[in-house]
């Protein structure tokens, strides 16, 4: 592949085969999210409701699900949080494609998720002031980026300056 060609989804899934715990974790994911998984537990809830008496609600009895849903809750944080990774990626990813493709959208806003939470606090304070400003200048609907707005109030400013 050239400098000028940029991957596809396609090619990078044919030349790069998943990791075992990627296909795993996806398909768990998936398998779990179904109306049929929790039509599974409900159903192991209820044959363990069921079975109380002819255990006499035991300690045992209530050890069972306790460790199970233990079990199961502990294994599936690192499957839900693998995917939600994966998904917050791929969502950058989609976020700074359509930032770097827009001739009026700020390229400094392309992986911002690196920044730190003080880096952040600053960018959000500034957006804020740019949208009072947006709002004393007729809308925030009429600005189409962060550069444009503040060349839009700059040259506001120097034409309310020059007729005073």
């Amino acid at each position: 592949m050239n400098r000028d060609e940029r991957p596809t989804s396609e090619t990078l899934r044919r030349n790069r085969p998943h990791s075992l715990f990627d296909r795993l974790a996806g398909n768990v994911t998936h398998a779990v999210g179904t109306s049929a998984a929790f039509a599974t537990a409900f159903g192991a809830i209820v044959v363990w409701g069921a079975t109380g008496p002819l255990f006499g609600f035991s300690d045992g009895w209530q050890l069972v699900i306790n460790t199970s849903t233990t079990i199961v809750t502990f294994l599936m944080v690192f499957v839900i949080q693998h995917a939600q990774n994966k998904d917050s990626v791929a969502l950058h990813l989609k976020l700074n494609e359509l930032l770097a493709a827009h001739r009026h959208a700020s390229n400094r806003l392309i992986a911002i998720e690196d920044l730190d939470e003080t880096e952040l606090a600053t960018l959000r304070r500034f957006y804020c002031r740019l949208a009072e400003l947006a709002a004393e200048s007729h809308g925030v609907e009429k600005t189409h980026s962060l550069d444009e707005a503040l060349e839009a109030h700059e040259e506001k400013q120097a034409g309310r300056d020059r007729s005073l």
